[in-house]
């Protein structure tokens, strides 16, 4: 049976992992380890918090369960942590997109409370935040693999040890995220040992008349999919946004976090070679359901990444299309392939060269996410772009 989550990670910052880091940062291995566990402890309480946002567990189970995450990967980014070819590793890139869903625009209050608590100061915080991350998302792997947990059941088990974390959050914490979440009940998980057996027939009989409301919204309100990796319900994860100008002296408006911005950096970054397996997926295009017809909240997005295409015109794309596994397999092939198509189509309109671009539909291949889950459906449901030549 699988420990608690807060075992496993703290079990993975022990003085095995400080010791070196302290030899980087100049610091003991007592105040790293303390920094550690802090920047650890607000992470998981940062995903607690955050853990009933719309589409914001199905991201982070994604991550948690992608096939890079994994003990030998893990062992290879430790022997290098703190380093530049640790961060560009496949598991060092996801560990900072990781940290970047659950803080956002926090980062840098984070990095002070962390700074403050263990006495690094902020910029040495900054840096171990990004050396733990990637501990922090191995052991939520190892959670995940030891009890079959779903999306779902990892955040509930979050929400009933974060009163736990308390002896080692930073003080400002509570500030930066507010109240910490009370223990919470349910049969996802295996808690009967933290709640009383009087409240059993209580929530059993509140979970089944939210199944019920659940099912009568479901069968009588219309429903619009994104897609969307990170769940487009209130840009989670997407940070703040800042004006940033192009070799032809476009200014664009984009989102730290977006695809824009990432698309940027690839683009621009000369040691980042152009691979297969290397996608971006767009975080704010809408489609009615069913369809492959972009809604008009799309337009922003797409203008912005027809302008970077003008900007740098030796550079191609593939765009890719996927849904999830439900309905017919072959529908959902030839839907996947519409809506890639009229991504390609909707960039043209704007002034994008269609020889520069190429798309294709995948259906419910290559999720990113538990397809058992709700949340998990909506972040595989999405549009992917992969730059083919720059």
């Amino acid at each position: 049976m699988a420990g608690s989550i807060i075992d496993t990670v703290m079990g993975l910052l022990g003085p095995q992992v400080a010791a070196p880091l302290a030899a980087q940062l100049g610091e003991s291995s007592d105040t790293v380890q303390r920094g550690l566990q802090g920047g650890a402890a607000a992470m998981l309480a940062g995903l607690a918090s955050k853990a009933d946002e719309p589409g914001f567990l199905g991201q982070i189970f994604g991550m948690v369960t992608n096939p890079v995450n994994t003990p030998a990967a893990l062992a290879g980014i430790s022997s290098g942590m703190g380093t530049a070819a640790a961060a560009a590793s496949p598991l060092g890139d996801l560990a900072g997109r990781f940290l970047s869903s659950v803080f956002g625009s926090r980062m840098s209050a984070v990095s002070d409370a962390v700074g403050q608590f263990s006495g690094l100061g902020a910029s040495k915080a900054s840096s171990l935040l990004a050396m733990a991350a990637p501990l922090v998302l191995s052991g939520l792997g190892k959670y995940v693999r030891d009890s079959n947990a779903s999306a779902s059941a990892l955040g509930m088990e979050l929400k009933n040890e974060a009163p736990s974390l308390q002896r080692f959050l930073p003080a400002g914490f509570r500030n930066i995220f507010g109240a910490v979440p009370a223990v919470v009940s349910g049969a996802a998980v295996q808690t009967a040992e933290t709640t009383k057996k009087w409240l059993w027939p209580v929530v059993l009989i509140a979970a089944l008349l939210l199944a019920a409301l659940w099912f009568f919204h479901r069968s009588s309100a219309p429903v619009k999919e994104t897609m969307e990796n990170a769940g487009n319900a209130a840009s989670t994860g997407l940070g703040d946004f800042f004006k940033t100008k192009l070799p032809n002296g476009v200014e664009l408006n984009i989102p730290r976090f977006g695809i824009e911005n990432k698309l940027l950096t690839f683009i621009q970054d000369s040691s980042k070679p152009v691979d297969d397996t290397t996608w971006f997926n767009f975080d704010r295009l809408l489609f009615d359901t069913g369809k492959a017809t972009l809604q008009p909240s799309s337009e922003e997005q797409l203008n912005n990444i027809a302008e970077i295409m003008k900007a740098y015109p030796n550079v191609h794309i593939k765009l890719g299309g996927y849904t999830d596994n439900t309905g017919d397999a072959t529908a959902n092939q030839a839907l996947s392939e519409a809506r890639a198509k009229n991504v390609m189509d909707a960039l043209a309109g704007k002034g994008v060269d269609a020889s520069r671009m190429e798309s294709e539909g995948y259906g419910d291949q290559h999720p990113v996410a538990d397809n058992s889950t709700e949340e998990g459906r909506a972040q595989n449901r999405r549009i992917a772009l992969r730059v083919t030549q720059k």
